[in-house]
């Protein structure tokens, strides 16, 4: 893909976005005045008889309604930040008095930050182009976790990717199971990284892994062959130390019951490309006691550099379904936690970060990936994988 001319796509696609909006605000502004002007004119009508305004009121009311229809469809078409349940409450109150106004000043003010975070992100982009912020001296693979796959329509990382080659990078993925012991994703991950390397005639990788991802490259630095192919790992709310709640949850859960829900993903989960999916031996390893046992034998590679990054949601409501449903109980086993992983789990390597948002909301599990593609105050995503990947390169690396 040509990211210059992506660039130019985006900005185009998003002044679209811009335009829609200030349709729907003329739409609002000249529908406020025409109703205080022509109200009296109806009452006056109605109470004298009198049609000579008729045609007039119908021309108005015409023109607003072309002007909405206009506006309204840019909106639906353009906005990627309105979301599903948003243009469907939109749809259900469109012909309810004051819900319908309710829901339109809400689509007004979700598309008109949209458009100017996304613009000014354009803008961004285009004034650094020529620098290659992301160009590493060796590539990045991105290594997902736990129950996602690689889909060639739906990318784990969200919007990630895309901005990051936009910005020099060069992305490949690691394109293991969903779900599998550590050791066996670990294997699977020599695989993919050899013949990346053989390929390609690449010297090394980057790693950014994300969850059960980072436990399973870990595992692979220091189990498998692939140790000298990769020059850093940097792993993303990975649950180092497992998860207490998970330990909780396989002794209070009978064995009968695991095993047909194990079952169910199993067969699904082979449907869509897994060859061996094995969903008991992935929770297994994400427990607090399975993790401390292999933290003994799993040793950091010497000259391989580490690092790791963090977060953890305010309250549950402010994270996504499925990824927050966990909070309360991890929370009572774990402490703070990001709706699956406690944050003292996350820390490992020389350097760490824990990422923290303004405000009452957090990060989750999910929005440390842009898997739900929400853009939301006080953490740009996009953005901040742009200046890891920066600082990457600025190490050489």
């Amino acid at each position: 893909m040509n990211y210059t001319e992506n660039v130019k796509d985006q900005k185009d696609k998003y002044l679209l976005l811009r335009a829609g909006n200030i349709i729907l605000w003329i739409f609002v502004i000249t529908t406020a005045i025409a109703v205080w002007h022509y109200v009296p004119v109806l009452y006056r009508m109605i109470r004298d008889r009198d049609a000579s305004h008729l045609w007039e009121l119908l021309l108005v009311t015409g023109a607003e309604f072309l002007v909405f229809w206009t506006g309204i469809i840019i909106v639906y078409l353009t906005s990627r930040q309105l979301g599903f349940k948003t243009r469907l409450l939109g749809i259900v109150f469109g012909m309810i008095p004051l819900a319908n106004l309710i829901m339109l000043i809400t689509i007004l003010r979700i598309t008109g930050k949209e458009a100017k975070t996304e613009l000014a992100r354009c803008k961004l982009n285009r004034l650094r182009a020529s620098e290659h912020v992301c160009q590493t001296k060796y590539p990045l693979l991105l290594v997902h976790g736990v129950f996602f796959r690689d889909f060639k329509h739906f990318n784990y990382w969200g919007r990630i990717p895309d901005e990051l080659m936009r910005n020099g990078a060069v992305i490949y993925y690691g394109e293991h199971q969903s779900a599998a012991s550590v050791d066996d994703s670990a294997r699977e991950l020599e695989q993919r990284i050899l013949r990346i390397i053989r390929e390609n005639g690449y010297e090394k990788l980057n790693v950014i892994a994300h969850s059960k991802g980072g436990l399973d490259i870990r595992t692979a630095l220091a189990k498998t062959s692939v140790a000298p192919y990769v020059a850093s790992l940097t792993t993303v709310n990975t649950p180092h130390r497992g998860c207490e709640f998970a330990d909780y949850l396989l002794n209070r859960i009978p064995e009968a019951q695991q095993q047909a829900i194990a079952n169910t993903y199993n067969s699904a989960a082979a449907k869509l490309g897994d060859p061996n999916p094995d969903f008991m031996a992935a929770v297994t390893d994400l427990t607090s006691s399975a993790c401390s046992r292999r933290n003994e034998t799993v040793r950091d590679v010497p000259g391989v550099y580490y690092q790791s990054i963090g977060s953890v949601l305010a309250k549950p409501s402010a994270g996504r379904f499925p990824l927050n449903m966990t909070y309360h109980l991890v929370n009572l086993f774990d402490g703070k936690n990001d709706g699956l992983v406690g944050e003292k789990s996350f820390l490992w390597g020389s350097d760490f970060k824990m990422l923290a948002a303004s405000g009452k909301r957090g990060i989750s599990h999910g929005d440390v990936i842009d898997l739900n593609r929400e853009n939301f105050d006080g953490f740009d995503v996009r953005e901040y994988y742009v200046q890891l990947v920066s600082d990457l390169r600025q190490k050489g690396f």
